[in-house]
This record gives C-alpha cells, structure tokens and sequence, in this order.
C-alpha cells in the first residue's frame, strides 16, 4: 500500500497522555447508560463508573508531547492518509450528509466522551463525540498475536471504526437499541459486520487507478489480502478458542472469522454501502 502524506488534520495525537479524569460517581441511569454502550459497541466503558466513593473528577489538561519511533511516525502518517482518503471517498458517497471526524491517538489508556478505556480494548469508536480512538500499540498486536500484519490490514482497522461514524451520521446504529437480543443473530453483531463491509467499499475505491495524490491511498497487488487475514484472525470464534479454546456464539459481539470476511469481501468487491445491509444476512 502507497501513501503520500497529508497535512495531520484528521489526527488528534494526545499520546503524552494528558486529557485524563479519574473515574467519577454516577447515577443509575448513568450506569444503566454506560452498561448498554458497552455491550452494543463491544467496547468495555465500565472504567468509567466509580464504584468506592472515588475522587472527584479532575478536569482534563492538555497532552503533554509523547516521544514516538519511526516506526510510529510513518504509522501515523499512514493513518492520517487513509482517513483523508476514505472520508473522501465517504463525502463523495453520502454528499453534504456525511460529516469528518478524526482520529485520536493515545497510549495505555484515554479519557473519551464514552467514557475510560484502555488499550486492551482495541480500537474504538465514541459516538457520544463523533470521535475514532486508536492506540498504535493495537497494530503490533494485530500483527504478532493474531498474525495479521501489513500496512492495509491496519488500513481495515482505521476504516472499520469509521465505518461505525457512517452508521452513525445515518442513523443505522440506532437499530441495535431496537433489538437488544444477544448471539449470533444480534443487531449489534449485524452492526460490526456492516462496518466490515463499509471498510470494504473504502478499499474497492482506494483500489482503483489513476487517484493517487497528497493525503490519499493507493493499492498495491495482494493489499486485499491483508485485510481479509485480518478480518479473518479477529472473528468472535477464532478469538474464543483462543482465550478458552471453545466457542460460545450466545456471546458473540463481532461475528464469525467466515462472516467478518464475506462482509468485508463483499464492499471490497462492489464499492456499493447498499450491498452492506447486514441486517438481512445469512449466518455461517
């Protein structure tokens, strides 16, 4: 995958670790509301509630300058790239209803308007603040532990969590608090398989030829490839057998490893959002 670099407006780089609050008292419908986001986003928010009569909120600061490697550097020039380039291609789609948002790079653990969370929970999307969370740290794991390297599988990532601001400038999210039935068969889990195949429509773009310029993306031969490795080696059954070495589809928050690539596979191949109504899937 080729790049050239952009001019650094779609990152938010808060790696020096400022911006943080302590975990602060809610009320039960606070709770009630942090609970239900974490399950319908597969998002662990529950940091955020404070559970001994903890310390009052402290207002954030700013971040304070992070080191970063080479290694990072091009990283973040890669991410900054492909969310140019695929919010493009999304404005080009939508029109005046799509709206940009940015990515925010952290370390170890943020402070976001959905609340505290950790690196261990992958990269995430906040609808609260429109805003896409990202620890770079997350690309060294999709590559070592789930052995899905390359810099277009770290592209699938970046646009799968914006495939999640598209569903929500559109409303689509809204179908998961309608349906709140757990398993296989969930909305929820029809929601992250929609943002597969809208990642997906990003690549078919980023794929064709002659759009190569300041800010944007282009393929190589076998980028696709990639991708589909990585959505494959993050699917709900591979990770389970992984961490228990069995499966259990009632818990189910992201879809099968053969889901997660069909969908993918499939936006990759039309270029089309319609072709994505994952709601009326079938199930492998």
């Amino acid at each position: 995958m080729r790049w050239q670099d952009g001019d650094g407006s779609n990152i938010e780089d808060r790696r020096g670790g400022g911006g943080m609050r302590t975990a602060v008292p809610l009320s039960l419908g606070g709770v009630v509301i942090v609970l239900l986001l974490s399950w319908a986003t597969g998002t662990d928010f529950t940091s955020l509630l404070d559970t001994g009569g903890g310390a009052p909120a402290s207002a954030p600061g700013p971040a304070a300058p992070g080191t970063s490697s080479p290694q990072e550097d091009r990283q973040v020039s890669m991410v900054d790239a492909v969310m140019t380039d695929a919010q493009d291609t999304w404005h080009q789609l939508l029109g005046n209803r799509f709206e940009p948002t940015r990515v925010v790079l952290f370390r170890d653990v943020i402070d976001s308007a959905c609340g505290t969370a950790q690196s261990a929970t992958g990269p995430f999307y906040c609808p609260a603040d429109h805003k896409i969370y990202l620890d770079l740290g997350f690309f060294d794991e999709l590559a070592k532990k789930f052995g899905a390297p390359g810099e277009f599988a770290e592209a699938y990532v970046v646009t799968h969590e914006l495939g999640h601001h598209v569903q929500n400038l559109l409303g689509l999210d809204k179908r998961v608090e309608r349906d709140r039935r757990p398993g296989p068969q969930s909305a929820s889990v029809a929601l992250e398989l929609q943002a597969d195949c809208f990642a997906g429509v990003w690549g078919h773009a980023a794929s064709q030829a002659g759009r190569f310029r300041a800010g944007h993306v282009e393929l190589d031969p076998g980028d696709a490839e990639q991708a589909l490795k990585a959505a494959a080696s993050i699917g709900d059954d591979r990770l389970q057998r992984m961490e228990t070495g069995r499966v259990a589809p009632e818990s189910f928050t992201h879809g099968t490893s053969a889901q997660r690539v069909e969908w993918f596979r499939r936006g990759m191949e039309t270029g089309d959002p319609d072709r994505c109504d994952t709601f009326a899937r079938t199930t492998h």
